[in-house]
């Protein structure tokens, strides 16, 4: 009797220990699943073991660090959105979604103008399609709009411009998030924020404003079905170098360089302490490259952050 009293009293003893191990399992896994860590570290492996193959020949995103962190965009207290990057002029294009404005901000941050969307809703994404125009996309309507670039002052009014309503989803707030545009292809990537997330290539987009309406709309559900560790799609970039596509996500922290297939070649962490980052992004809502290959990127409320490659 005082034997089996001397092992309950030891098994009693370790239950405080067994508890705070199992809570430690459960805390684990819950980060694990949440924050896709086993998927974070596969894919880590993985392009480390394919960087001599891909590093001269990508954008390579685990190169970038941070050179300008958190910057506040002057003027601008919220909802800080979509951003493309200008190469005739050497400049940015950005959007603020409320109230609509479309913002001209040059490569260190700084507002260089600013003109009112009049008669525009709920505008995330902004792409630059070359010859001096502008994709707005209107998340709820899911609408894109062609706006070519202002030349003076005042506001940018919608019923003077050509738009398609595409309404492939229920009008709510997670329709067109970001919009991404291969000029020699003609092709524009759209990408839904959620539930669910959608990657979309539309091909003719400046063929029907020449006249030739021939559409074609591609859901391109396989290049993103597989990674689960992107929980959102907050914007898309087509580099015109690589041919590879750059995918954001916001509740993931997270940038994910795709090549002509689908196929993920590198992916860049926002997190603290990643890129050079002393912070988080808090919710980067838009990205971009120059010609150079430098990255650019804004966050709500109204930050912005510039990249460049080792």
């Amino acid at each position: 009797m005082r034997e089996a009293s001397k092992r309950l009293g030891l098994m009693g003893g370790l239950r405080p220990q067994v508890w705070l191990a199992g809570l430690l399992m459960l805390c684990c896994g819950y980060a694990t699943t949440t924050f896709h860590l086993d998927e974070r570290l596969f894919y880590s492996l993985r392009t480390a073991w394919h960087e001599s193959r891909w590093s001269e020949r990508s954008l390579w995103l685990p190169e970038y660090r941070v050179r300008a962190e958190a910057l506040a965009v002057d003027g601008v207290a919220n909802n800080l959105s979509g951003l493309t990057y200008d190469e005739r002029r050497d400049q940015l294009w950005a959007v603020v979604n409320n109230p609509e404005e479309l913002l001209a901000l040059g490569k260190d941050g700084r507002l260089i103008g600013r003109y009112r969307l009049q008669g525009f809703s709920d505008v995330e994404g902004v792409t630059y399609l070359g010859d001096d125009l502008l994709l707005l996309a209107e998340e709820r309507s899911q609408s894109l709009v062609i706006v070519p670039l202002p030349t003076t002052s005042g506001p940018l009014r919608r019923a003077d411009y050509q738009s398609i309503s595409l309404g492939l989803h229920a009008p709510d707030n997670s329709g067109f998030e970001g919009v991404g545009y291969d000029r020699k292809g003609d092709r524009l990537f759209v990408v839904k924020e959620h539930s669910p997330r959608k990657l979309y290539e539309i091909r003719g987009i400046r063929a029907s404003l020449a006249g030739r309406m021939d559409l074609k709309i591609i859901d391109r559900e396989a290049w993103i079905e597989d990674k689960d560790m992107a929980s959102d799609l907050a914007s898309v970039h087509f580099d015109e170098r690589t041919g590879h596509l750059v995918l954001l996500s916001d509740e993931a922290k997270m940038m994910l360089e795709l090549d002509a297939n689908g196929r993920m070649v590198s992916f860049r962490s926002l997190w603290s302490g990643f890129a050079g980052l002393q912070r988080s992004v808090p919710q980067a809502e838009g990205m971009t490259f120059d010609r150079r290959g430098n990255l650019y990127l804004v966050s709500e409320p109204n930050l912005f952050y510039a990249f460049e490659r080792d």
